[in-house]
């Protein structure tokens, strides 16, 4: 199984992103497992442009994105993708688009095809918070969880694409009001981890199957 594992660089002023630490940290993958790492610029436009850029160079079978999404308690797996921006914040470039539409030719949105549920469900087995969310914001997020899951239907039908939210680190915690919630980098390895392996299982499988 190919898979392009995705996290994005800090944004919002801080120094430091976990979706970034988690993927550039993440060791001991099932076997049978090919991955590619990329780190994306928080910049409307320019990440999902480097994200079907490593699609088409490389046609992954699975396109696994993490992100991070500050004040959540649990490791969000995110089930659906709007056509939409509107930003909160500026990126990091300065944009802010507000109500503006992402894919003139995309459907209004898109659902996860990686196993959301069975994935949330190992996370919490494993005694680190999970749930499924059904927003992924509006932000760069989830204009990569969109690009990738527009790809898929448009270009590469046999394409898994999702999305994996994480909270703040405690450094990052530490800086903001008391009882801001977080999860350490080790949790949030274990977390990608077990997504990954979750993946597989099903996809290797299958693969397997069509043999």
């Amino acid at each position: 199984m190919k898979l392009l594992l995705t996290g994005f660089e800090a944004f919002a002023g801080d120094i430091v992103n976990p979706s970034r630490e988690a993927v550039e940290q993440l060791d001991a993958l099932p076997a049978g497992v090919e991955v590619k790492r990329r780190i994306l610029p928080v910049v409307f436009g320019e990440a999902a442009k480097v994200l079907l850029e490593e699609i088409r160079a490389w046609e992954p079978d699975v396109v696994l994105s993490v992100g991070l999404a500050g004040g959540r308690s649990a490791v969000s797996v995110e089930r659906i993708a709007v056509n939409l921006a509107d930003a909160r914040i500026p990126d990091n470039k300065g944009n802010r688009p507000v109500d503006e539409i992402l894919s003139a030719d995309g459907d209004p949105a898109y659902f996860a095809t990686i196993p959301i549920k069975k994935i949330a469900d190992a996370i919490r087995e494993a005694g680190i918070p999970a749930e499924v969310s059904n927003s992924a914001g509006l932000f760069v997020c989830n204009s990569v969880m969109y690009a990738a899951l527009h790809a898929a239907k448009r270009e590469y039908p046999q394409m898994q694409a999702g999305f994996v939210h994480l909270p703040y680190l405690p450094s990052q915690a530490a800086a903001l009001p008391a009882g801001t919630p977080f999860l350490s980098i080790a949790d949030d390895i274990r977390a990608i981890r077990i997504a990954v392996e979750t993946i597989a299982s099903r996809t290797i499988r299958k693969n397997r199957c069509l043999r």
